[in-house]
């Protein structure tokens, strides 16, 4: 047991002795070998308490270690670092290389398009003079503003919303016998703003991007008190519907009866075929032939063969 004892104090003095006399070594000095671009010339004085080294030790620089290094701290490697000009890059700069690809960058507001759908039908209605019906009830527009969003970032979560705003500042009449819509006056007060919210928000880019966004249950109305919800515009009156993409962070302001917030997290757009005139009753007969003859709901109108005969004959 004893000669145990004495075998570990023998090999731990032999590893101290070697470790401190290859460390630091007998008032000795070493410099270490020229740096090929920099000349630079360092004693071990600025490595070690002592700066002493043994005779056959290794000069490689950044590598001999303080004899105290298992006390040292952070500051003592970074001197070391500095003054031996040895850079090393940070872990995330080691590993970076082998983390494969990284993900692109969010899809920016700019890159959203919107695409009307069913615009050759808009344009037929746009070169008549489209008309849309309002009541203090609600009527629902047709055609119905539908569009495609392309551009969207597919994890990023935003609102769809619609409005519909004033063209200028006037009203009009339709003078008949000219079948043309003539300035009337002066436009009437404005009414209350509304935003229709789009039933399907909040959802992410990529739900947004898989179908065809729909304003088909969005209503108009004449009813400056209207608490549904519906959009309020007056009769007489030409307007440009718009739609507004919002991403979720600049959602804070958005409501149904505030103006779209605006910023760079919302984009708008709108389609200058989709202009109509509000009215109680249709005064173009060509418009009110076309909308039977297009529209799924207007069956009962519809006079089979002769009506579409003759709005052909209306419209070429």
């Amino acid at each position: 047991m004893s000669e145990r004892r004495r075998s570990a104090v023998a090999l731990s003095s032999r590893a101290h002795a070697f470790s401190v006399e290859a460390l630091i070594g007998t008032n000795k000095k070493r410099k270490l070998r020229d740096w090929e671009d920099k000349g630079l010339d360092l004693s071990m004085e600025s490595l070690s308490p002592s700066g002493q080294l043994g005779e056959d030790e290794d000069p490689t620089p950044c590598l001999d270690l303080h004899p105290d290094s298992e006390q040292s701290t952070g500051s003592d490697t970074e001197v070391l670092a500095e003054r031996t000009s040895c850079s090393f890059g940070s872990h995330s700069d080691l590993t970076s290389g082998g983390s494969g690809p990284q993900p692109p960058p969010p899809s920016s507001m700019e890159e959203i398009q919107v695409e009307l759908q069913c615009a050759d039908l808009w344009k037929r209605f746009h070169d008549i003079g489209t008309e849309m019906i309002i009541t203090k009830a609600g009527r629902r527009m047709f055609p119905a503003m539908r569009v495609k969003i392309t551009g969207l970032d597919p994890h990023q979560q935003y609102y769809i919303a619609m409005d519909i705003v004033p063209v200028d500042n006037k009203r009009y009449r339709y003078v008949y016998h000219s079948s043309k819509w003539m300035v009337a006056g002066n436009a009437d007060s404005p009414v209350p703003p509304r935003v229709y919210i789009h039933p399907d928000s909040l959802a992410s880019g990529d739900t947004w991007m898989r179908q065809v966004v729909s304003f088909d249950k969005l209503k108009l109305t004449n009813n400056e008190l209207d608490d549904q919800g519906h959009i309020i515009l007056h009769s007489m009156h030409k307007y440009q519907p718009r739609v507004h993409v919002i991403r979720k962070d600049f959602s804070s302001d958005l409501s149904p009866t505030k103006p779209v917030p605006a910023g760079d997290g919302v984009k708008t757009f709108s389609f200058p075929e989709t202009v109509f005139t509000t009215v109680t009753a249709y005064q173009n007969q060509q418009i009110t032939r076309l909308k039977i003859d297009r529209n799924p709901f207007a069956k009962g109108f519809r006079d089979s063969g002769r009506n579409s005969s003759w709005l052909d004959s209306c419209l070429h």
